[in-house]
């Protein structure tokens, strides 16, 4: 055989490794998969945009006629919306994240296999339940079954100023929203650390063992600092879903544009979402500029948000489950 005969036997199975670019498969899955991404990104612009143009006039409109509606000026009006965007979103992560990260320990590190697999599909199930169901659940049954503890807290515990004040005779208050937030917010941090802890390296794990740690100890010295990114990311996932959460928080709450950190009374502060939700219907002229301007407020807050989710995911992508 001929050298050049042998360098091309030698070629031939080397093509089967390497797909053409030029076949139609390649650049039809390339296409459609590069216009995807941009779709999302003009998506995202032209709601921005939409945002930005609408909530202008809010913006710069006569504090006066803003005043002469019932609003007020609209970083006057909209900061105690913010307050209570960021403080349900924190006492549902407060009361979740523990309970998430237990729950994905116990599925991937305590539970028997039999039992593990049917939990975590019952987990990820959780997800798919929607807003307005657990706005009935939290509104229906949750608020008057925690209503006699609130009283408790509050008539026990009520120099406590978190526990202070008049507490509410119907259990609709912002901790009771939060909890339902919790709930709803507690698969998403569930699943994602899940998937990090199984990526633990098995060698450290070994390792550990084999120097005579518990399983306690090995998985504080092998796999939470590995799986610290990805926890990490999976709450500020969580928090992104907590933030938007509309139509759970406006079924169970009635709540005010007032800042206090009461969490048992009936005077409660107000969501972003929750309040355009419930004014939106019913507003019209400047009121619906100004409705859509919060609506941008919390669009930037949002995105924020999960920018810093994705930045901490990609720092150490490579032990990241949740990437």
């Amino acid at each position: 055989m001929s050298q050049q005969s042998m360098i091309r036997a030698d070629a031939e199975p080397a093509s089967h490794h390497h797909p053409d670019p030029k076949r139609v498969g390649d650049r039809v899955f390339s296409g459609l998969a590069t216009g995807s991404g941009v779709l999302i990104l003009v998506i995202l612009a032209l709601v921005a945009a939409f945002l930005l143009i609408q909530g202008t006039p809010a913006l710069l409109a006569d504090p006066a006629k803003l005043t002469a509606q019932g609003y007020g000026p609209f970083a006057e009006w909209v900061a105690p919306y913010v307050f209570g965007t960021l403080w349900a979103a924190a006492l549902a992560l407060f009361l979740a994240v523990p309970v998430s990260i237990g729950i994905a320990l116990f599925i991937s590190h305590y539970a028997p296999r039999r039992l593990a697999q049917p939990l975590g599909y019952v987990i990820d199930l959780l997800a798919a339940v929607p807003s307005v169901v657990f706005g009935l659940w939290g509104a229906a049954v949750l608020a008057p079954a925690v209503q006699p503890m609130w009283a408790w807290l509050n008539a026990n515990l009520g120099f406590i100023p978190l526990f202070g004040g008049q507490a509410s005779g119907t259990g609709r208050t912002i901790l009771t929203a939060a909890i339902v937030l919790a709930t709803m917010v507690l698969p998403i941090i569930t699943s994602l650390c899940r998937e990090v802890f199984l990526q633990a390296p098995k060698l450290h794990e070994e390792a550990a063992l084999a120097l005579g740690a518990t399983h306690w100890e090995m998985i504080k010295m092998a796999v939470l600092p590995f799986a610290r990114p990805g926890i990490i990311a999976a709450v500020m996932l969580g928090l992104g879903r907590a933030l938007g959460e509309t139509m759970a928080v406006a079924m169970v709450l009635s709540g005010g544009r007032q800042i206090s950190f009461q969490l048992l009374t009936s005077e409660n502060p107000n969501t972003i979402a929750a309040t355009i939700a419930q004014n939106f219907p019913e507003a019209f002229g400047l009121k619906v500029n100004q409705l859509i301007a919060a609506g941008l407020v919390l669009f930037v807050i949002t995105l924020a948000v999960n920018t810093i989710a994705r930045w901490i995911v990609a720092r150490r992508a490579q032990y990241s489950g949740a990437n």
